[in-house]
């Protein structure tokens, strides 16, 4: 028999906080959370957490994560948006801009004046990208430089295997894709790195220094061309090989995209297979949810708006950075295609900035500050301000907006929790939040909470994954 509790217990039970994990916290939600079709939480967020490894596997740069976006936008019936088309609710369309970015909308019921329903997240990763004139030889090495792309701690990329990927063009204007290090055979690249009897100076200086920018140099070659009287004959035997490949000369690394990533795939981590570990997951691991979610919309009440963008990682800038008009344009030629006022669908449009936050590290906990931290398996994490020490570059959240969503995902059964990016004064990031606020559209920031986030390796839950889908699900499908 259970023990009666005391008045003090239920007054704490009704009026305190005791955060839970996902898995503990399903029990106690709504129905419709707990049909699952005889699946636990945990079989359904592993079944949909296979397609995101899929994703991630397939879409190691933004270029590859748009072509892969738009192939399933397409198998789902989306057309592709053509200014003045006619559209009724329901209508399903999508537009690619510049092969980097993917915006793809459900029509409402609801006029656009009413507003529209946004889901933004970023396809960009922290990378090393090949300098304009990147090959040269040295001590009969051939080596490509770089420069490093994003928030990277750059101690963190050598001596692990590289793939290659990107576009050329060549003197004509023919387009080559370049990949390779990802399928099985092919050859990878890696960037060295000292040998401990060898250090002692290297030892000596700031972790941040530890490999500098100047030495992420990847090692592509090392064999000479046969003939011994020319010089490079390293550096040349190498542009042989990728003449021979790709019909590319050495100047046509000007007039190229290349990216340098990490050559592994997702995989499961842990005993219980709890975690995915993989490169690229910010923000990745909150676009593939988006996407699933805008996908499966059917008959929305608000038209739903799903944006994968490009340039996060430095700044949102450029044509394909959020900082761009590209996403308004679009929201306002769909609202001319039902003479819809746009100001009037700004000001009544809400929108979820989908991006990760750090989650709690036991190991490095005295940059976290527990009682305001995300954690890995208790839910999606809402930030109600990003930005950094004193919410410098952030976009806060007011109450109403944060009490909107709170309810609805409560509502939806979305295991959800809150929480800061470390202690006040250690940092600090930003999201693309802001520059949809500045268009006078209420935005929110969402994400899952990573671990070793910038890393090439970075952690996260596959319930905090699965709960992500869920949030979105539940705001593309608000009547409010």
């Amino acid at each position: 028999m259970e023990k009666e509790k005391t008045q003090g217990q239920q007054l704490a039970q009704e009026l305190l906080y005791e955060p839970e994990l996902a898995a503990d916290s399903a029990a106690s939600l709504p129905e419709q959370m707990n049909a699952l079709g005889g699946q636990s939480l945990g079989e359904r967020a592993a079944e949909f957490c296979e397609g995101y490894k899929a994703f991630l596997d397939k879409g190691k740069t933004e270029r590859e994560v748009t072509a892969y976006a738009a192939e399933l936008l397409q198998k789902a019936g989306y057309r592709a948006f053509v200014p003045g088309m006619a559209l009724e609710p329901g209508d399903k369309v999508y537009r690619i801009n510049r092969e980097k970015c993917v915006l793809a909308a459900t029509i409402g019921a609801k006029p656009l004046a009413e507003g529209a329903h946004l889901n933004i997240a970023h396809i960009d990763s922290p990378r090393l990208d090949l300098k304009p004139n990147p090959l040269y030889e040295s001590a009969d090495l051939a080596l490509l430089k770089t420069h490093y792309y994003g928030g990277v701690r750059k101690y963190q990329w050598p001596t692990i295997p590289l793939a290659l990927h990107g576009v050329a063009y060549k003197k004509d204007g023919t387009r080559v894709e370049i990949c390779v290090g990802e399928e099985p055979g092919d050859p990878v690249f890696c960037i060295t790195d000292l040998l401990p009897h060898l250090g002692a100076e290297q030892n000596d200086r700031k972790l941040a220094e530890g490999v500098k920018a100047e030495e992420l140099n990847i090692v592509v070659g090392s064999l000479p061309y046969e003939e011994k009287e020319l010089k490079n004959r390293v550096k040349l035997l190498t542009m042989q090989l990728l003449h021979q490949k790709y019909g590319i000369t050495e100047r046509d690394f000007q007039r190229a995209e290349i990216e340098a990533v990490p050559a592994q795939n997702a995989r499961d981590v842990g005993f219980d297979r709890g975690l995915i570990g993989a490169y690229g997951q910010d923000d990745r691991i909150d676009a593939y949810p988006a996407l699933m979610a805008e996908i499966e919309a059917k008959a929305p009440a608000f038209t739903t708006v799903c944006v994968l963008t490009d340039k996060e990682e430095i700044g949102s800038d450029g044509v394909t950075g959020l900082a761009s008009m590209y996403v308004f344009h679009f929201l306002q030629q769909l609202c001319a295609a039902q003479g819809a006022d746009d100001i009037a669908c700004f000001q009544h449009s809400k929108c979820l900035s989908a991006d990760v936050t750090a989650a709690y590290d036991p190991t490095f906990a005295s940059v976290f500050d527990p009682q305001n931290s995300t954690y890995a398996g208790r839910g999606v994490a809402i930030a109600k301000y990003t930005g950094a020490r004193g919410k410098a570059a952030a976009s806060d959240a007011s109450a109403e907006l944060v009490s909107y969503f709170t309810r609805l995902f409560d509502a939806a059964g979305v295991v959800w929790q809150m929480g800061e990016m470390g202690k006040v004064d250690q940092g600090g990031g930003g999201t693309v939040a802001k520059y949809v606020a500045s268009h006078d559209i209420d935005t929110l920031d969402v994400g899952v909470p990573v671990l070793s986030m910038h890393s090439p390796f970075e952690l996260a839950s596959k319930l905090d994954i699965y709960m992500a889908y869920r949030a979105f699900k539940a705001f593309n499908e608000a009547e409010t």
